[in-house]
Parts: C-alpha cells; sequence; structure tokens
C-alpha cells in the first residue's frame, strides 16, 4: 500500500507541472464559436486507429474514453502515459490563403490496480480549444471603410480520477470518471469606421467554467479462446448546465456607451458512445467506434440555436507481424485508422463535416512492455457552402507509455 501512495504522489507531481505548460495547438478561424475545436481525448494506440476508444481493453494503454477499460490491467502493473502532438495547418477562403503551426502537452495520465478485481486511473486531458486571429478590410454598399478583427484564445480542460471494477469473471466490467472541468475562453470583436481608431466598438465575450463532469462506461468480452476474443462497450455522459462565470460586453469608445449582460446559462449535451473489437493477442486488433451527442439542445450565452447534434464514426486496425520475434521491426505495432465528423456548430445554418485518416507506430522498448507511439494524421474540414473557410491540417503525435511491474514482490529462497 506504501509502494501505491508512492506512485501517486509521484505522478501527481509530474501530472501538474505539466498541466500549467500545456500550450494551445490551433489557430482555426472555427474557434471563433461555441467553445471552439473539440479535442480528441484518445490516448497512444486509439489516436493512430482513428480515435477508438469505446470497445477498446488493452493492459498496456490507458483509456479514459470508456471508463470500464481499467480493469483490463495487469493486477501487478502501474502505467504512466504522456502524450504531445504538433500541427501544421492550411486555410483558404477562396481568396487568401494561410497556414500556421502550433504545438503542445496534450495529456497526461496514470493508471494502477488497488485490486484483483478493482483499478484506478487519473490525469488531464483537454475538452476543448480556442485560439485565433484575423480580420479583414471592407467598404459597405453606402461606401463606408470599415474594419473588422477577430481574436480568441482558451480552452476547457478536464483533470479526472476514474475507477473501474470487473463484476463477473473478467467478462463484464463497469467504470466511472468523475472530472473537474476547469478553463476560461474569450472571443473579441473589434469593428472599426474609417481609418481612425475613435470610432471603433468593441465586443468582449468571456466565459470561465468550474464544474464537475461525470462519464460511466460498460464492457463485456467474449473469450473465443486463449488469446482471441472480442469486446463491446458503450459509455454515457449525462448533460449538464455548466457552473459559470461570464460576460458579454459591447463597447462604443465614439459614444461612450456600454451594454454588459453577465452570467448566461451554459450547457453540455448529452454523450452517447459505443464501440466493438476484436483482439488476437500480440497479433491483430479491429475495431470500430460511433458517438452521438446532443448538442442540438445545449445553451450557449443563453442562445439554444447555436449547435447542432453531433456524430462521429470511426474504424481501425493494429497489426504486429511477430511478437515473440527479437527482431525490432517484427514486434513493432503498426497502426491505421479513419474517421467522420459532422460539426456541433451551426455558423449562418450552416455547418461542416470532418473527415480524417492515421497512420502509427508502436514502438517498443527495451523491456519490450514500454512503448513510444507515433502517430500521424490529415484531417480535411470540408464545408457545407464556399461562404465558409476551407480548412485541412496534419497532425503528429508523440506519446510515451512507461508501463512496469512496479507492484511485483520477488521471493527469496
Amino acid at each position: 500500500m506504501l509502494k501505491i501512495k508512492r506512485v501517486v504522489a509521484v505522478s501527481i507531481l509530474v501530472i501538474i507541472p505539466l498541466t500549467i505548460l500545456a500550450q494551445n495547438n490551433t489557430n482555426s478561424p472555427y474557434t471563433r464559436y461555441g467553445y471552439g475545436e473539440l479535442a480528441d481525448r484518445s490516448f497512444g494506440a486509439g489516436r493512430a486507429m482513428g480515435g477508438l476508444g469505446y470497445g477498446m481493453r488493452s493492459n498496456k494503454q490507458i483509456n479514459p474514453l470508456n471508463p470500464a477499460s481499467y480493469t483490463s490491467i495487469d493486477s501487478l502493473t502501474f502505467i504512466f502515459d504522456v502524450g504531445i502532438a504538433g500541427q501544421l495547418s492550411w486555410f483558404d477562403d477562396g481568396i487568401n490563403k494561410d497556414q500556421h503551426m502550433n504545438g503542445n502537452l496534450e495529456y497526461a495520465a496514470m493508471q494502477f490496480p488497488v485490486h484483483q478485481r478493482i483499478a484506478l486511473s487519473a490525469g488531464v486531458l483537454p475538452y476543448s480549444y480556442v485560439g485565433y486571429d484575423f480580420g479583414s478590410s471592407q467598404t459597405s454598399a453606402e461606401g463606408i471603410y470599415y474594419t473588422e478583427r477577430f481574436t480568441g484564445r482558451g480552452g476547457l480542460n478536464e483533470v479526472y480520477a476514474g475507477l473501474s471494477i470487473d463484476i463477473w469473471k473478467k467478462r463484464l466490467s463497469v467504470g466511472a470518471n468523475a472530472g473537474y472541468l476547469f478553463g476560461r475562453i474569450v472571443h473579441n470583436q473589434l469593428l472599426t469606421l474609417g481609418t481612425g481608431t475613435t470610432n471603433q466598438s468593441e465586443r468582449k465575450q468571456s466565459l470561465q467554467v468550474n464544474d464537475i463532469k461525470l462519464s460511466l462506461g460498460i464492457q463485456y468480452t467474449q473469450q473465443f479462446s486463449a488469446d482471441e476474443h472480442f469486446t463491446l462497450g458503450f459509455a454515457f455522459s449525462p448533460a449538464k448546465t455548466l457552473n459559470t462565470q461570464s460576460s458579454d460586453i459591447i463597447t462604443n469608445e465614439s459614444s461612450s456607451d456600454t451594454l454588459q449582460v453577465m452570467n448566461q446559462v451554459f450547457d453540455l449535451p448529452n454523450s452517447f458512445g459505443t464501440g466493438i473489437s476484436y483482439i488476437k493477442q500480440n497479433k491483430l486488433t479491429l475495431g470500430a467506434d460511433f458517438l452521438y451527442e446532443t448538442w442540438a439542445q445545449a445553451r450557449f450565452f443563453d442562445e439554444k440555436n447555436e449547435f447542432k447534434n453531433r456524430m462521429r464514426v470511426a474504424a481501425g486496425t493494429e497489426f504486429i507481424p511477430n511478437y515473440q520475434n527479437r527482431a525490432f521491426f517484427s514486434r513493432v505495432r503498426y497502426r491505421a485508422g479513419l474517421h467522420y465528423s459532422n460539426s456541433y456548430l451551426q455558423i449562418s445554418n450552416k455547418s461542416y463535416n470532418e473527415y480524417g485518416v492515421s497512420i502509427g507506430l508502436g514502438l517498443p522498448l527495451v523491456d519490450n512492455r514500454s512503448f513510444l507511439n507515433l502517430s500521424f494524421e490529415y484531417v480535411k474540414i470540408k464545408p457545407e457552402t464556399r461562404l465558409l473557410i476551407d480548412e485541412q491540417y496534419f497532425r503528429f503525435t508523440v506519446n510515451y507509455t512507461f508501463n512496469e511491474r512496479w507492484f511485483f514482490k520477488f521471493k527469496v529462497d
């Protein structure tokens, strides 16, 4: 028990500084709306397999998408997982083109058993990103010259603690994550009439979130043979009204008028996820996920028509040529996946769809238990109308999974 306490203390000391140092990873103009870009919350192998998680069980990876998965861990094992990402984005509005490079720490987490049938996980991961700076100068139909500039920053993060229990012979597991959702989002819009700086109006929307977020999960595993099984999983996160502090302030410098609205209502949607996976131990993994979120019912700055319901589908695979072979590339885990989703945002009653393809490698380290995971993802943002911006990005993720038998006791004869 003392060993477990030391592990927890050391891991928390590592996670907290990483959280403070984490930076934003987007310059997308679409993050001007709502909570911004929703983060991919899968780790390691799942990231390279299209973002899978709901039906995945592995004793070598942490999977916060479905907290029921934690009991897949070996009863003597401790896992620590940390991931960083870089992203190169391209934007095209039909007239202008632009590109940006971003990078940040994405997540850090740990997982360990406390009983043969009980396992715990804790960590910090992103919920959404906001980051943009763009504008334009135009002349109205009445001949009035004006300039608009839009800037935004921030995002939401979640510190979570999860518990999973094996309730039936390694076949049926349930789990729950209790998360603390926190963060600040700021949207600014500056309008300047003419060429001077005295005739300006500015709108500043600010949102601070501090609240509890709950998610539940269940997984059923059917064994076909000693090294072959499939898993079916479900996860659910209930809708809720967030505990927030907010302001929406419009200031007109020429008339010294200020309109201020405080503490509006903000919601998160119901989230339903299901997935299935087939695993041939140390050889092949196949999986598919489906996610549905009821964003159309969620309020944002008291408005209820800002969003639309969102769905996401993904599929992926992992292949190991020869796990027993001493040759390094025979033991590498080769991964690939794809996904599709529609955006939860509505922009002038229009939206966009997202198409992504990913590949990755799981590179075994000296002990053949810990891994350096690499994933490469290309995503195309396809708007429903040419009036919206065409966006695409290439994302590179490096994830280190430390997997060790810290709880093993040697017997001396």
